[in-house]
């Protein structure tokens, strides 16, 4: 699975009984599912229409976009993100099918045999601040340029962060690590560790201009740094309560 997930099992759901009934939670909720085709940063919001436990198979809506559609089709690897209750879930397909639902075309999968399921507070995302954007400092490799470049964060975990590389800087890095990497967290402190780019999509904007956002995930974070990551988050957290509320 092209998640960054792969050292944690402790979140995978191999009880088939348990995936089905994850898999028809999230289609009668309705809940929008992102689909990411591997090797692409190329994202399609599909749905689950029907769970067919009796012919091992999930049936999900097409895209919009006919090409999109031949891309999926064509594709060697799907990846899945949704939430659920607010847990994250994610599986994956090594293929999809076109099918037939209810007098309309569809896709179709098999039953994903494993998936992941992501309770655990430290992993829950927060988006930072836009009028005052955090900032990682990531030294670049020689080939690059050999630079520190700034980059403002989307949003953090206490499983890495998301970074706005607008400037398209890190080119195609997917899988690379950056030691030495800087984040200033306001009132907190300075976080250094490891960053690996984990995944990468590019989003034109009304004005035609691309923005690239980039997923990072932590390697071999120091405990102290994880810490001032999660007293950042808590703050964020408290300040999006206080709005929330009308109290700030």
């Amino acid at each position: 699975m092209d998640t960054g997930l792969e050292n944690w099992h402790d979140f995978e759901v191999v009880s088939r009984k348990e995936i089905i009934a994850l898999l028809r939670g999230i289609s009668e909720k309705k809940q929008l599912i992102r689909m990411l085709i591997h090797g692409e940063s190329d994202v399609c919001v599909t749905s689950i229409l029907q769970v067919d436990a009796d012919n091992n198979a999930i049936i999900m809506d097409r895209s919009i976009d006919a090409e999109q559609n031949r891309r999926i089709l064509a594709a060697g690897g799907v990846s899945f993100e949704t939430t659920l209750d607010k847990i994250r879930i994610l599986f994956a397909a090594e293929r999809i099918l076109e099918c037939n639902y209810e007098n309309g075309a569809a896709l179709t999968m098999a039953l994903p045999p494993t998936l992941i399921r992501l309770q655990r507070r430290e992993y829950y995302r927060m988006s930072t601040p836009v009028s005052n954007p955090v900032r990682a400092s990531i030294p670049l490799p020689a080939e690059l340029g050999g630079a520190v470049t700034v980059f403002p964060l989307a949003d953090i975990s206490c499983g890495g962060i998301a970074i706005m590389d607008n400037k398209l800087m890190l080119g195609d890095t997917i899988g690379k690590n950056y030691p030495g990497c800087r984040i200033e967290l306001p009132d907190v402190g300075t976080v250094t560790t490891t960053l690996q780019i984990r995944n990468s999509l590019d989003m034109t904007l009304l004005n035609n201009k691309l923005n690239r956002r980039l997923g990072c995930q932590f390697i071999d974070i120091p405990r102290p740094m994880l810490a001032h990551v999660q007293r950042y988050i808590t703050r964020l957290e408290r300040e999006r309560n206080a709005r929330i509320a009308g109290l700030s």
